[in-house]
């Protein structure tokens, strides 16, 4: 029975926040990390026609869609509809395995519909599990706003394959006993364990399609894979998997690792490397919700010795530049002179995403910022002074008034505010609304909530009294 369902939510983050924000509908949208070396979490399809994509530098994305809303992303928004997602799920069988955020594998067999399912024959059968699918679908968008695409099959594998078929906001159901025919025509990099290395591999071999891999027969992947990638390989591509829908499955690590064709010998052009598995590996923890302390870096190096070095941190991160300056120094503790075959970055000791995290990546950004605007005002108030022969004043509200002694200690000046891009605010005239960007002492707030119509923007000085950042609002009434 095809029993075992796969959901995707459609381009989750992004979709997120077009539904949140009614301005943005319809118009490109990326997600992800603002600075100069950001990654992309998530493009709308809409971006995607561009030729966004997910892991892609954010640099090279505003190259190829620059008329796009580029935002930060919000984490609360994101686990608050994962919620009610995979509440929903859980209402179908007690067997949902999460895979992220967005995307889980359900047992239906496991659930309330599991004595219908055995009782029917093979065609009501199926039908039924299409039934179903259609109304977690609607019930979805009911209460989100937003589409998934769901696949259907006799496992796991086919299942994720179904729902890729079915991408953006479709439903697709792989028959038992049509597996090989469905995989037969993909290319090796769809089936579960084929990454770019092993798919160099497999192409020097003449390998291309699932087929090929079908055809070639179990010894010889394992003469060039190994015996246990090998021997699974074989199995997935004639439709074989066995493995059953485990419940909260609970990672240990995230990891990266790349093989690379040429041993690298030049010390700098490793350590890019590091900086850009560390960018991907920051990516796969955004992906699963997760923050940790320990950084990981494993080195292989032109002899096949296999080397790993550690460092763990005070708190759990998701911050790229905390991960990839780590994985730096651990790769100074590692001799690679006659060159590197492989390298890896990774991240154990997982916790749970909090709000600091997910915007951990800005902070070095966001201080950089902190300091130029301070010295912006500095620089505007003493040319007005000069200007106006009195004494410098900010382009809003009283003078500031001078530093005063409390106690034996100087009294600083109140910080300067931050708005990132996307962040929920709420003004005491205006109401609720979201940032669209600042700088130069100014932020501009366009006001709207998901159930309205587009709304207004207006301008504000970054530290006026009346805008406060707030809590995401529900995306359904």
């Amino acid at each position: 029975m095809p029993s075992i369902i796969h959901l995707d939510m459609d381009a989750f983050f992004a979709a997120v926040e077009q539904a949140a924000k009614p301005s943005l509908r319809g118009k490109p949208v990326v997600v992800g990390g603002l600075g100069g070396r950001g990654v992309v979490s998530t493009a709308s399809y809409e971006a995607r026609r561009f030729g966004v994509h997910s892991a892609m530098p954010m640099a090279q994305a505003r190259r190829l869609c620059p008329n796009a809303a580029f935002l930060a992303g919000r984490f609360p928004a994101y686990r608050e509809v994962s919620d009610i997602v995979m509440g929903l799920l859980r209402e179908l069988s007690p067997l949902v395995e999460p895979l992220s955020l967005d995307e889980a594998f359900v047992d239906l067999e496991a659930g309330p519909y599991g004595p219908a399912l055995a009782a029917a024959g093979p065609q009501e059968g199926a039908q039924l599990v299409l039934a179903i699918a259609e109304d977690l679908r609607a019930d979805i968008e009911a209460r989100t706003a937003l589409t998934g695409s769901v696949g259907a099959a006799g496992s796991k594998l086919m299942a994720k394959i179904a729902s890729e078929q079915a991408k953006p906001d479709g439903l697709v159901l792989i028959g038992i006993g049509s597996e090989r025919a469905v995989l037969s025509p993909l290319p090796v990099r769809a089936l579960p364990g084929v990454g770019p290395a092993t798919e160099q591999v497999l192409r020097r071999a003449g390998l291309l399609t699932v087929a090929d891999l079908a055809a070639a027969g179990e010894g010889e992947l394992v003469q060039l894979l190994g015996r246990a990638h090998g021997a699974g390989l074989y199995a997935t591509s004639i439709g074989l998997d066995e493995r059953p829908v485990v419940p909260d499955r609970d990672a240990k690590s995230v990891s990266v690792e790349d093989t690379f064709e040429v041993d690298l010998a030049d010390r700098d052009h490793i350590l890019h490397q590091v900086d850009v598995l560390a960018a991907r590996c920051v990516q796969r923890l955004h992906t699963a919700g997760r923050s940790g302390r320990t950084i990981v870096l494993k080195v292989r190096r032109f002899d096949f010795s296999t080397l790993t070095r550690s460092e763990t941190l005070r708190a759990p991160t998701d911050d790229e530049a905390v991960i990839a300056e780590t994985a730096r120094r651990l790769a100074a503790q590692v001799d690679t002179t006659g060159g590197v075959r492989l390298l890896g970055v990774g991240v154990s000791q997982l916790a749970d995403y909090t709000q600091e995290d997910l915007f951990a990546q800005a902070a070095a950004e966001a201080q950089a910022e902190a300091e130029a605007e301070a010295q912006a005002q500095a620089a505007a108030r003493a040319e007005a002074a000069v200007e106006e022969g009195e004494t410098a004043t900010g382009s809003e509200g009283p003078p500031e008034p001078e530093p005063t002694a409390v106690r034996g200690e100087d009294v600083e000046p109140p910080a300067i505010r931050h708005w990132r891009p996307g962040q929920d605010v709420t003004h005491a005239q205006y109401g609720p609304g979201w940032v669209q960007g600042s700088g130069v002492g100014r932020v501009t707030v366009r006001f709207e909530t998901p159930y309205s119509l587009p709304g207004r923007v207006r301008t504000f000085a970054i530290d006026d009294p009346e805008l406060e950042p707030a809590d995401p609002l529900p995306l359904r009434a």
